[in-house]
């Protein structure tokens, strides 16, 4: 399931399942060797055409410009890319949640705005029971 999430400092993030993450990360892989081909990615990918575009659509909404030249694929600033990529669910409970928000980094604001809509859902919930 693909469900992008709201909230200040996001650009496009979305949460993936741990194989489709290892799937996008490799694909940006495949591509830091030079531009390659559709057949070859989807072999190498083990994916159809259907969800080789699909995975192609997921990098271009994570704000990744994959390009296509020659009919070959290819990503620019590779390192840029992989810190876009979606990450799956970590499945943290809210205590550890909440640990890892305290610091001052984009990553940390984004967590604590994260953790404050779930807080305030909570406490909407409890005030009009």
């Amino acid at each position: 399931m693909v469900k992008k999430q709201s909230g200040a400092g996001t650009t496009g993030e979305r949460s993936v399942t741990l194989e489709r993450a290892v799937r996008l990360y490799r694909l940006l892989e495949l591509l830091t060797a030079g531009p390659q081909t559709r057949g070859l990615l989807m072999r190498r990918l083990k994916l159809d055409v259907r969800g080789f575009y699909r995975d192609l659509e997921m990098l271009r909404s994570a704000g990744i410009s994959v390009r296509m030249q020659n009919r070959r694929y290819s990503v620019e600033e590779v390192e840029k890319a992989i810190n876009r990529l979606p990450m799956p669910d970590p499945h943290l409970t809210l205590g550890e949640a909440r640990q890892l928000a305290k610091g001052r980094t984009q990553a940390h604001r984004q967590l604590q705005g994260l953790l404050t809509q779930i807080m305030e859902k909570k406490i909407r919930r409890a005030n009009s029971a």
